[in-house]
């Protein structure tokens, strides 16, 4: 069996495990980057089970068909014309199993034969070890790998979408690789979409801006940020039209309205920077965001006055209070504040 990993190094483990091909019996994966979490469980089948004899030698359970026979059965059973066995348990929460429940588990977690694998994912459900439960706690900790898969860094993201471009023929800058991060959210599991339906738009050997903003739906902070860019460049109709786009995608106005919040609270750290001599490394580290964000956020932030980034987070305020107060409808409240925020930035 492989050795069990540092529980912090539980990815970088996983990846070597994966490539000696020395895998452990219990593993947890958990966090945000579904696609990596997908791409590593394959590759785990891979090296477990054949196409032969798969159907007899691979277990699915979820939280509709778990139980504590049912994983005991699927655990135990040896593997059939193989010499392994993989039992994948999906969204199941532990922790908030029966007392009984949870100690019987962490006898089965214990002891897991040899031949067999077992790999717990949780996708929407948390994966929040209790660890006051000692005995489950113990048992999943001795003898498992936590792996988190967390999102990817800018700078790796970048070199991926590279990659997967030049795999479909066609180039792509860094920095647009940084704007399609960007409007995208940043998750390889969104990414590997628009990837696909940009290559297969794009007419050119090298993928241009117009291709991206033709085929891809930006997700709500990159709207945001493109209506307040907008404004910072006096382009104020088409800073409302982008607000009634956000409107259109069925956005909480509330959730719009903190979303702007946000992006200013950021132009106004920006704005403080500029005027302290400082740049976007500073950004980055502030608000924890990339350099194609940061680097925006400065530009914008040059052209918008100290006072007016004071007033553009009063107007937020107010805007706040009277949908929560108010009976005025909150969508109006919203251009409202557009027209306002856009009134104020032209006084220069």
């Amino acid at each position: 069996m492989a050795k069990k990993p540092i529980q912090n190094d539980g990815f970088q483990e996983l990846k070597a495990s994966i490539k000696n091909k020395d895998l452990g019996r219990l593993y947890i994966f958990h966090g945000e980057e579904v696609f990596l979490m997908d791409h590593y469980f394959r590759q785990m089948k891979k090296i477990l089970l054949d196409d032969l004899t798969e159907s007899f030698n691979f277990h699915k359970l979820n939280s509709e068909t778990f139980g504590l026979q049912e994983f005991g059965d699927s655990v135990e059973n040896m593997p059939m014309m193989a010499e392994h066995t993989l039992v994948h348990v999906d969204e199941v929460d532990l922790f908030k199993l029966p007392e009984a429940e949870r100690n019987k588990m962490a006898e089965f977690l214990s002891d897991i034969p040899q031949w067999c694998t077992v790999v717990f994912t949780y996708e929407t459900v948390a994966w929040k070890p209790d660890k006051r439960l000692k005995k489950l706690w113990e048992a999943i900790d001795k003898n498992g790998t936590i792996v988190e898969f967390a999102k990817q860094g800018q700078r790796e993201l970048i070199a991926w979408v590279s990659r997967h471009f030049m795999a479909r023929g066609k180039r792509i800058s860094n920095d647009l690789c940084a704007y399609l991060i960007d409007i995208t959210g940043g998750t390889m599991t969104a990414l590997s979409g628009e990837i696909e339906k940009i290559a297969a738009y794009s007419g050119a050997d090298e993928v241009k801006k117009s291709d991206i903003d033709a085929v891809t739906e930006p997700v709500m902070d990159a709207v945001v940020f493109q209506m307040t860019d907008l404004m910072s460049e006096g382009k104020y109709g088409p800073a409302l039209q982008k607000l009634q786009t956000l409107l259109k995608m069925q956005q909480e106005p509330l959730a719009i309205l903190g979303a702007v919040g946000g992006h200013f609270r950021r132009i106004s750290t920006a704005r403080t920077l500029l005027d302290n001599g400082k740049g976007s490394g500073e950004l980055m580290k502030l608000c924890g965001i990339p350099d194609y964000p940061a680097r925006k956020t400065m530009d914008a932030a040059r052209r918008f006055r100290p006072e007016f980034c004071r007033k553009a987070s009063e107007l937020v305020l107010e805007t706040d209070y009277k949908m929560k107060t108010s009976f005025d409808e909150p969508q109006r409240l919203l251009e409202l504040l557009i027209l306002e925020l856009a009134q104020e930035a032209r006084r220069g």
